[in-house]
């Protein structure tokens, strides 16, 4: 370029810009978006815009059995409540806490698959005798043989989804479960974030949930293993909750002001602890906005599923055709809200701080965008 004459060289600059102009705009031109595939070869199923356009805060997780027999599958007693009451009943035998024709029975009542709850209360019952006003701690014993050492049973799979999970709690949802263990609490402690288990003898602190105040917790609406005074299978147990109007209306305005969100849970709705809590003081229920994440493995038993949950407000989703494809549903529905949560918040600073810059300087200048940003 030495000796060049300054209007050749104006003109080369302005060629060799626009050249690279058009290089970057290529390079980041976007590409239209393929249908990906998932690890097994599979197109994933869609997210459904009603659910992934959700903030965290908006959600009520509902955690059943499923979810805890996906984490811990070599653990019977979380794969269902006849599974429970088996483990309990095997580790009373082994005990020698039960007398032979009192184990028969159990077993039979079992076998015979009439009401569990009632089946499991009276089990509970006759593993807590009580002497001179001091109840035994039997019960307790077996609890704890059940659920010992959870920790080194949980799958890699099933990390997955306790991680999807704890990661829309740090994003404000809110956190229920039917079940006695406390996988996610055990393995929230693992990535140092530290869970609360509650369950519904402690008032107080379930208002405190209720209210939002305490997003780090789990609500263990039967109890949990590790605190058995407080493992009630029937609302008749929560008398004093059911009794205590503002706990029970701040707990009602949950279902109907939030969208719950159904994980492995079968037969939830059905739970008589649930309806008590939930659904029976809530009226119009088929105007709400719930969700049910099942797989889809018979047609006939999904759409029948799918018609009958509609008048409760709850729209019922195949995350997929095999129990294996919920943590990776489950993980991109998680990362799509909390992105949202993300780009939301970071949106709304951006807006507070240019309507600070504009009060203070006297001009009007961001005004558009501040608008743009409520919108």
């Amino acid at each position: 370029m030495v000796g060049c004459h300054p209007q050749n060289f104006k003109r080369e600059r302005r060629f060799w810009g626009s050249w690279m102009a058009s290089v970057v705009t290529v390079k980041t031109e976007k590409r239209p978006a393929q249908d990906h595939l998932d690890s097994n070869g599979k197109k994933p199923r869609k997210l459904l815009p009603s659910l992934k356009n959700k903030r965290a805060q908006e959600l009520v997780l509902v955690i059943g059995t499923g979810i805890s027999s996906a984490v811990a599958p070599q653990v019977p007693a979380l794969r269902s409540w006849k599974g429970l009451i088996q483990a309990l009943l095997d580790a009373a035998n082994d005990f020698d806490l039960l007398e032979e024709e009192e184990s028969r029975r159990f077993q039979k009542s079992l076998q015979e698959d009439k009401n569990l709850v009632h089946v499991a209360h009276d089990l509970i019952q006759k593993l807590s005798p009580r002497t001179d006003n001091v109840r035994s701690t039997f019960f307790k014993d077996c609890l704890y043989e059940v659920f010992d050492d959870l920790e080194c049973k949980m799958d890699h799979a099933g990390k997955h989804l306790l991680r999807s999970v704890l990661q829309l709690m740090e994003s404000g949802a809110l956190v229920l479960t039917t079940n006695f263990d406390n996988l996610l609490e055990i393995y929230a402690a693992h990535q140092g974030t530290k869970l609360e288990s509650l369950d519904l003898t402690d008032e107080k602190k379930v208002l405190e949930w209720a209210q939002e105040k305490r997003n780090l917790s789990v609500l263990h609406i039967h109890g949990v293993y590790t605190n058995p005074s407080g493992i009630v299978l029937h609302p008749a147990g929560y008398q004093n909750v059911l009794r205590n109007t503002e706990v029970m209306s701040e707990i009602q305005k949950l279902y109907e002001t939030k969208s719950f969100v159904f994980l492995g849970c079968g037969r939830t709705v059905e739970d008589t602890t649930f309806q008590a809590l939930f659904l029976e003081a809530v009226k119009h229920k088929s105007d709400l906005e719930h969700f049910m994440l099942v797989r889809r493995e018979d047609v006939g038993e999904f759409k029948k599923l799918r018609d009958n949950m509609l008048d409760k407000g709850i729209k019922v989703i195949s995350y997929g055709n095999e129990y294996a494809d919920l943590p990776e549903y489950f993980e991109r529905l998680a990362n799509e809200i909390c992105l949202r949560n993300t780009v939301s918040h970071s949106r709304g600073e951006v807006c507070s701080n240019q309507e600070a810059d504009t009060n203070q300087n006297g001009f009007d200048s961001e005004r558009s965008l501040s608008q743009d940003c409520r919108s």
